[in-house]
C-alpha cells in the first residue's frame, strides 16, 4: 500500500489534497526563508505558529495554520515525506473532501492537546499531528476492518507507530503532546467515519476499494 510507482502527474490527479498539502509547506517554508528564517521565532509566530505563554490565549486561527509550517528544513523534509508515501492510500480510502477535513481536524486535536498539556512557554508549528492521525486511521483498520489492510502494511503501521512514539519521547524539542493528541484524534474520528459507513449501508460493511474517487 505505501509503494509509490505513480508518475508526478499520477501522484498529483490522484491525490489532489496531499499534493496541495505538501505544496502549501513548500510555499510556507519559501516565505518564512525569504522573510527570515523558519527557526526564528518572531517569523513563525508572525506566519500563524501556535504559541503557549501564561495568561495569554493563542488566536484560534493558529490552530490551523500552524499545521502547514514547519520549524527547518529538516523538518519540513521529514514531515512531507511522511505525507508523500503514507496519507496518499487513505486519501483514496476516504475521498478526497473526508480526508482533508479528516487530517485538518487531527492537527487542529493535535494542537489543542499540545496547548492544553504543555505548562511552560512554547512555540509549536508542524504537521506531525495530523500525520499521526493518519497512522492511527491505518491502526484502526487494521483491527477493525481486517479487509482494507494486508498484513505487510498492517506490520509496516504497527512498527512505524511504535518508532514513532519513542522518538517523540526521546529526542529533544519533539511535541509528543501533539503527536498523541492527533493519534487519538484519528482513532476517533476514524471510528466515527466508520460507524456514519455502516449506518449507511444498513450495518454491512463497504467492500473493499468503495468510497475512493
Amino acid at each position: 500500500m505505501f509503494i509509490r510507482r505513480e508518475s508526478l502527474k499520477q501522484y498529483i490527479r490522484l491525490y489532489p489534497v496531499t499534493s496541495l498539502i505538501i505544496v502549501i509547506h513548500l510555499a510556507a517554508m519559501a516565505a518564512m526563508t525569504w522573510y527570515g528564517s523558519s527557526k526564528d521565532t518572531e517569523t513563525l509566530l508572525r506566519f500563524g505558529a501556535m504559541f503557549g505563554v501564561p495568561g495569554v490565549q493563542p488566536e484560534l486561527w493558529r490552530y490551523v495554520t500552524s499545521i502547514f509550517l514547519h520549524i527547518g528544513f529538516e523538518h519540513l523534509l521529514f514531515n512531507s515525506f511522511a505525507l508523500y508515501v503514507f496519507a496518499a492510500p487513505l486519501e483514496r480510502m476516504l475521498g478526497s473532501l473526508k480526508y482533508a477535513l479528516f487530517y485538518v481536524a487531527c492537527g487542529i486535536v493535535g494542537n489543542i492537546a499540545s496547548a492544553w498539556f504543555h505548562t511552560d512557554p512554547y512555540v509549536g508549528a508542524g504537521a506531525s499531528g495530523a500525520i499521526y492521525g493518519v497512522y492511527a486511521a491505518y491502526l484502526y483498520l487494521s483491527v477493525f476492518r481486517k479487509d482494507l489492510i494486508d498484513f505487510q502494511t498492517k506490520q509496516t503501521v504497527r512498527t512505524i507507530v511504535i518508532i514513532g512514539f519513542v522518538y517523540s519521547i526521546l529526542i529533544p524539542n519533539v511535541d509528543l503532546y501533539a503527536h498523541a493528541g492527533g493519534f487519538v484524534g484519528g482513532l476517533l474520528l476514524t471510528g466515527l467515519f466508520t460507524l456514519f459507513v455502516k449506518r449507511r449501508n444498513g450495518g454491512r460493511a463497504v467492500p473493499n476499494g468503495e468510497g475512493e474517487n
